[in-house]
């Protein structure tokens, strides 16, 4: 017989949880491991509301273990680590993503793909090497091998550095593995949502010439005024995509709705890279001719490892670049869950763990 989540493991954890995929999270008593020789045990202070967490809730990929804690924005505060970790001390300041662990021995793992490992542990819904269960950082704390944490820098917000463990790395690795965060060359960002509107910063501290996509023009001002784009193009306004067509190294495409995406082959230069980093439910149609007849790509792309994670946020630290975010307590979570559902957040909720959690206790 299955143990309960809070039988799993010696130490008490709490955290909040949804049962099913009503979208209603509660409050929630499991367990965590002890903390290992290689091990960093870590309150968490603040953890980002990524929209994989409503896909992952509601069982939109038919994925989903209930009952479950999500959160893989993770930031907090070593409180104590294993006699064989060497990466962070108590009381530094660490981060931590989506990816909870890995084989460690593949060809993958051997070059920081570890995105990509085909046993990939995830930080919640996942099974970790012992057969139990993986719960994320809606919770109090987190106990993770120091092989995937990251350090973060001190004059970094931890609040607004939590969204850049998920939609930070998952711009800056194709920005930086495809060569299109570059001085010189001109790169599309199709949505201006939590990811876009990173990608955006990172991609303009990387040299590059930025033009913001999008179907909504209201977000004209805010694309150039606020985040530094060098330009503008409405998606559904045809006279402005064909005077774009041809101009662009490569695009980063970080919407996760339906949406075609011929129109953005066509604004891509000769060998231009269409990256794809959104995740809608509906496949795509992929039309070929514009591929052959400009050798263009059309690439898939998920996360980063974590020396890619780590070279982000120091760059981002550098580079005073953080997520706009809406800081909540955590019991407004699943109102939070249903206005990210409609668009109605700027840019990225962001709950307050270290704060609002414990008053949440039964």
């Amino acid at each position: 017989m299955a143990k309960l989540p809070e039988e799993e493991h010696p130490v008490k954890a709490f955290g909040w949880a949804t049962r099913d995929q009503s979208g209603h999270l509660s409050p929630f008593n499991f367990s965590r491991r002890e903390t290992g020789e290689e091990d960093v045990k870590f309150k968490v202070l603040y953890c980002g509301i990524c929209h994989t967490d409503l896909h992952f809730i509601k069982n939109d990929f038919g994925l989903s273990i209930y009952p479950m804690v999500p959160g893989h924005e993770i930031v907090g505060e070593v409180t104590e680590v294993g006699s064989k970790v060497t990466k962070v001390k108590v009381g530094d300041r660490v981060g931590m993503g989506g990816i909870y662990g890995a084989c460690g021995s593949c060809e993958n793992c051997d070059n920081d793909y570890v995105a990509y490992c085909p046993k990939l542990i995830e930080t919640y819904n996942g099974i970790d090497h012992d057969g139990t269960r993986t719960y994320g950082g809606y919770s109090d704390f987190m106990v993770a091998n120091e092989n995937f944490i990251v350090r973060v820098p001190d004059n970094i917000p931890l609040d607004a550095a939590a969204p850049l463990l998920c939609a930070g790395i998952t711009v800056w690795s194709p920005l930086k593995y495809f060569g299109l965060g570059e001085p010189g060359k001109h790169i599309g960002i199709v949505g201006l949502g939590g990811l876009g509107h990173v990608a955006v910063r990172l991609a303009k501290a990387l040299g590059s010439k930025v033009t913001v996509i999008s179907t909504s023009p209201s977000k004209k001002n805010e694309a150039l005024g606020h985040l530094g784009a060098d330009s503008f193009l409405v998606s559904r306004d045809q006279d402005e995509m064909r005077a774009a067509m041809g101009t662009m190294d490569g695009i980063i495409d970080t919407v996760s709705a339906a949406h075609p995406i011929s129109p953005l082959i066509d604004l891509l230069k000769t060998n231009g890279k269409l990256v794809i980093v959104g995740a809608p439910e509906k496949p795509p149609e992929l039309p070929l001719f514009p591929l052959l007849l400009g050798r263009k790509a059309v690439i898939g792309s998920c996360g980063g490892g974590i020396k890619e994670m780590q070279e982000m946020i120091d760059f981002a630290a550098k580079h005073n670049i953080t997520a706009d975010i809406e800081v909540i307590p955590m019991d407004y979570v699943s109102t939070a869950l249903e206005r990210l559902e409609k668009g109605d957040v700027r840019y990225r909720f962001v709950i307050d763990i270290g704060n609002t959690l414990a008053a949440t206790k039964p």
